[in-house]
């Protein structure tokens, strides 16, 4: 097959082998951190959450990092990749064990939620910093295939860290602690991986100024205002309705992740651990659609172009998605799981190769952070909504509707301006 012939020419790039065995280490780390709170936060036995905690909690772990999103990216621009992927990696891990202390002292949740956020603001370099190096380490004529190959991988890793954390939940240790502690042993092994690159590299190509960290705080506004513009230049026009389209798409994502926690709580099943296992279930086959996604799109992209592929992944998941949702059984949802992770990722692929081949070198940190901030507020805004409109068991026909429609003007829009 081509794709495994052009899969095995890739990975001869040690750069790029290197590269992604970091991505694998940090985002297996952060599933298993993921799936530690989503256990501590909704299925605590203890605790009766409603959608509106999730969303609480959303709120707490990802829209401040709003905040942290630009000045990343700003960084990214002039401190060494490598670098960002070392230290990040450490901290994260000390942060991950502060955790764990937390969960397992009588300390309060605001405190527990501040280390999360920690965590969640620090990722925020290490994977802005993961996409703009991801040119650096293989050719112009295999980006695409990169773009399938490392962000995917990265996202079954993360599926794969759940699947861990889950195992260690419910048969090893049951304890929350326990598992944040297995993600901190991960991104501790992520930061060793990333000490086999050279400092130099995973870029920029820009002349590094070591100017005081005041002063490049400062020219944040200045800096994010030049990528805006670097973006919004008519030879970079698809690139800004590919980052919109993806936003609304990780939107429609955001919200039926919160409906599946909430019927995975309640109306699936009887237990925790059996809401649990459900859950966990239903993220596997949600990772078979990022695998399906992987080997799918470098063909459909390469054939329809990355911008009409989004057009079909939004036309497919706005036809499917009511009619597995609206059933509210667990077989079909299971199904819209699979169908939905792989329409999401495909789209995200093509948004990456399209932002990444637009976005000249020394923008890439900014554009990407700007690309990751889009994700979060959109996530949190998903949550929001999905606690205005879900009753307590998680059943909501209007919520299902209402992200049909969102996928299908997607799908819309981008079609009509592919024509134009």
């Amino acid at each position: 097959m081509a794709v495994v012939r052009d899969l095995r020419v890739l990975l001869r790039f040690q750069g790029f082998r290197r590269l992604l065995g970091v991505r694998l280490l940090s985002q297996g780390a952060d599933g298993v951190y993921q799936v530690s709170l989503a256990a501590y936060v909704v299925f605590s036995p203890e605790k009766q959450t409603s959608a509106a905690a999730v969303a609480s909690a959303m709120a707490v772990l990802l829209l401040p990092y709003s905040l942290v999103g630009p000045f990343a990216g700003v960084l990214l621009d002039r401190w060494r990749r490598r670098q960002v992927l070392l230290y990040g990696s450490l901290l994260r891990a000390l942060l991950a064990a502060a955790t764990a202390l937390l969960i397992l002292s009588p300390a309060p949740d605001w405190l527990f939620y501040v280390s999360a956020l920690c965590v969640t603001a620090v990722n925020r370099f290490v994977l802005s910093g993961l996409s703009a190096a991801l040119p650096r380490v293989v050719d112009a004529e295999r980006l695409v295939l990169a773009n399938s190959l490392s962000p995917t991988a990265g996202t079954l890793a993360a599926t794969a860290g759940g699947g861990i954390a889950f195992v260690v939940r419910l048969f090893v240790a049951d304890s929350d602690a326990a598992v944040v502690l297995v993600g901190a042993v991960l991104y501790l092994c992520a930061a060793l991986a990333s000490l086999s690159m050279a400092r130099e590299l995973l870029g920029p190509d820009r002349t590094l100024v070591r100017e005081p960290i005041g002063t490049a705080l400062r020219g944040t506004a200045r800096d994010l205002v030049a990528g805006v513009r670097h973006l919004a230049a008519p030879q970079r026009r698809e690139a800004a309705w590919a980052l919109l389209a993806m936003a609304l798409m990780r939107f429609c994502y955001g919200a039926l992740l919160v409906m599946l926690l909430m019927l995975c709580r309640y109306a699936l099943t009887t237990t925790t651990d059996d809401g649990l296992a459900l859950l966990g279930l239903a993220l596997g086959v949600s990772g078979a659609g990022f695998f399906a996604a992987a080997v799918v799109t470098p063909w459909a992209a390469g054939r329809l172009g990355p911008g009409r592929w989004i057009v079909v992944c939004a036309g497919a998941a706005a036809l499917l998605e009511p009619a597995l949702g609206l059933p509210f059984a667990t077989a079909p949802l299971l199904a819209a799981a699979f169908v939905l992770g792989l329409t999401t990722q495909a789209a995200k692929i093509s948004t990456d190769t399209i932002v990444q081949s637009s976005v000249e070198d020394g923008f890439r940190g900014r554009i990407f952070s700007v690309y990751d901030v889009l994700f979060n507020v959109a996530f949190v805004g998903a949550a929001a909504v999905a606690a205005l409109m879900l009753p307590p068991d998680g059943r909501s026909v209007p919520l299902v509707v209402t992200i049909a429609v969102i996928y299908a003007a997607v799908a819309v829009t981008m079609g009509r301006f592919g024509r134009q």
